[in-house]
């Protein structure tokens, strides 16, 4: 029998919604013992022991964070303490963590099986990977498929000359398909199928131009300064870059527990940034990028820790909760993945009920069922959008083309898009120009269909004071939610791909 950990996490509820007040009349007593135990917690030694729950001196608990004095904590106790604590307060809820990723879309690199190790004195041919002015790339990933469909083949990063030396059985060899990865600097990737690879073939990168028509502007433009005026979004992500030019953060917090909450930058990651940039960029091409809604008063809150890609549903509850309280009108999501979990269902819905709206990515699995927590009856998910030319013919993204295709034949939903009737809206997330810290690039993902989603809703509500007026409540975002799908139009995908469509 294995054995049990002697101490494990849990997040502690009250009986409804994520604060007691919230519905005091259902949580009176669950809330009475919460205000007990962070009053408990605020007066013991710092120095992370247990201590006695209030009322169970026998029962001993540690809280690590908390969101509210009446609201949900995170807590670690041993399972035993934690039975015992369900039975004095059956009220309460005790919950375990669960962990949730980014939803962009995934590399070929990482579905590659493990290679065959070379024997000695075995061929290997070398790839070379420039960009356009002939400088080496560094770092990229390069991955040849022998056999797509088994995910056979060799992988490696090319070094400082840009070269990378793979073992595929000879000095020449039939290849599936060549995908070329960049590093994140202003650069499309590559992707060549079915011909002969040789030692010595090269890789030309084709050089970001921010002039160019990707599939977001191909939908939307550019948008006026003022789109969005009056509406506050809230990027629940791994953190936006408050140094970029095109990008204006209002404020924000850090719920990752045990870091700084004002730290609410990016974790090492460029994927926050980017996902703000599509909702909200402030700059004009070519010199930099504009979102669809750059007047918007964005706000950044951190749920992946300091270079960490999983984050907890306390961090996201957490984070939904401060959105809420700073009066976001819009919440993106752009991670998914975990199981469901009743902690993010009461926090969606509390969010719902104080009059804001959460929009969530659907995932990436390759057309599998929307991922939660987009498939929350409460949430608005989106599905991603392609169209054939907004993207380099030789670039990865033309790897995600897959039926079915729309009424403009051009027009697909992405390979890697997840769907069905859990979706609500669809927007563009292949081939997606935008900020990153330092620069700009391309990504793919429903990561970048969400916040297009936010941005065009943002665009429809700046113009509808009477939503914005509302007081905040669920008739204010179930209003807000109506507005939206009546706006969309379809684009002559089945409702599973799309959801009500395209927002206009």
């Amino acid at each position: 029998m294995p054995q049990q950990p002697a101490t494990q996490q849990f997040i502690l509820l009250p009986s409804r919604g994520l604060r007691a007040s919230h519905d005091r009349e259902f949580n009176a007593e669950s809330g009475s013992f919460l205000v007990d135990l962070t009053r408990a917690s605020e007066s013991a030694s710092s120095a992370g022991v247990l201590s006695s729950l209030p009322g169970l001196p026998d029962v001993k608990a540690r809280v690590i964070d908390s969101i509210h004095e009446d609201g949900a904590k995170l807590v670690e106790m041993s399972p035993s303490a934690a039975l015992a604590l369900r039975a004095r307060h059956p009220g309460l809820r005790l919950l375990p963590i669960v962990w949730y990723e980014l939803a962009i879309a995934p590399r070929a690199s990482t579905l590659v099986a493990p290679p065959v190790p070379a024997a000695r004195g075995a061929a290997m041919i070398t790839v070379t990977v420039t960009a356009a002015d002939h400088h080496p790339v560094v770092g990229a990933i390069v991955v040849a498929f022998t056999d797509f469909a088994a995910r056979r083949g060799a992988q490696g990063k090319t070094n400082a000359r840009g070269q990378v030396r793979l073992t595929l059985g000879g000095a020449s060899r039939r290849i599936d398909r060549l995908y070329v990865y960049p590093p994140d600097d202003g650069l499309w990737g590559f992707l060549r199928r079915n011909f002969l690879l040789r030692d010595g073939f090269q890789v030309s990168l084709e050089k970001l131009d921010l002039a160019f028509t990707d599939c977001l502007r191909f939908f939307y433009g550019n948008s006026p300064d003022d789109a969005g005026q009056g509406v506050t979004i809230g990027v629940i992500d791994c953190g936006i870059d408050t140094n970029h030019p095109d990008l204006h953060v209002f404020g924000g917090a850090n719920a990752v527990p045990g870091e700084n909450p004002s730290e609410f930058g990016p974790n090492g990651a460029p994927h926050g940034t980017h996902v703000a940039g599509i909702i909200a960029a402030r700059g004009t091409p070519p010199a930099g990028l504009r979102g669809l809604a750059p007047a918007v008063r964005l706000r950044s809150y951190r749920v992946f820790g300091q270079g960490q890609r999983e984050a907890s549903n306390y961090a996201i509850i957490k984070a939904i909760d401060a959105a809420v309280a700073d009066q976001c009108d819009l919440i993106n999501m752009s991670l998914g993945g975990g199981a469901p979990d009743a902690a993010t269902i009461a926090a969606i819905a509390d969010a719902r009920a104080q009059g804001s709206l959460c929009i969530i990515a659907a995932g990436n699995d390759d057309r599998r069922a929307v991922s939660f927590p987009a498939s929350d009856p409460l949430a608005i998910a989106v599905s991603a959008l392609g169209r054939i030319g907004t993207f380099p013919a030789t670039s990865v993204e033309a790897g995600d083309v897959e039926p079915p295709f729309g009424i403009d034949r051009k027009n697909f939903i992405a390979a890697f898009s997840n769907v069905g009737p859990a979706l609500d809206l669809v927007g563009p997330g292949v081939g997606v120009m935008s900020t990153i810290p330092g620069g700009y690039a391309p990504m793919s993902g429903t990561s970048m269909a969400c916040p297009a989603v936010t941005g065009a809703a943002a665009k429809l509500l700046a113009i509808r004071p009477d939503l914005l007026s509302m007081a905040r409540n669920q008739l204010r975002s179930n209003a807000i939610a109506g507005a939206l799908f009546a706006s969309a139009k379809t684009l002559g995908f089945q409702p599973e791909f799309e959801g009500h469509g395209l927002l206009s």
